[in-house]
């Protein structure tokens, strides 16, 4: 995958969600929540953000439960320019993450985290994995 997201710094450990077992997850990707307690690829940009794949899962390999980081510093590739300290968001399909500062109104459950660092389109850059933290109005 490209643009996967890279841990730098765990400040938590991941958590185990639910995954389908027929489905091929990468490691470093981004996930979305899905009820109940299960990890799914992004369907929307302002899904709501479950976090970053530990470990890779394999399509139809008997295993649904994946490790989860819901917390830490990882390394990520930005779509668009980005400020530090801006509230980022998934954009969907690519695995990189842009700005939601005056794109639209989110809750935090749609806002991955912070930027640590000003970036623009395809640099990498760090972000603090915070799911369900902040709220971004318009």
């Amino acid at each position: 995958m490209a643009d996967e997201a890279t841990l730098f710094i765990e400040t938590e450990h991941p958590i185990d969600f639910t995954v389908a077992d027929a489905t091929a997850i990468l490691k470093g990707a981004v996930l979305q929540l899905n009820d109940p307690f299960t990890a799914i690829a992004p369907s929307a940009t302002s899904g709501m953000v479950a976090g970053i794949a530990a470990a890779d899962k394999i399509a139809s390999d008997g295993v649904t439960k994946l490790a989860v980081y819901r917390g830490g510093v990882f390394r990520m590739t930005a779509s668009g320019s980005i400020t530090a300290g801006d509230p980022v968001r998934l954009v969907i399909g690519s695995n990189r993450v842009d700005s939601a500062v005056g794109v639209l109104t989110l809750s935090g459950s749609r806002i991955l985290g912070t930027s640590l660092e000003t970036a623009t389109n395809g640099q990498t850059f760090f972000v603090e994995l915070r799911p369900s933290f902040g709220f971004v109005a318009v």
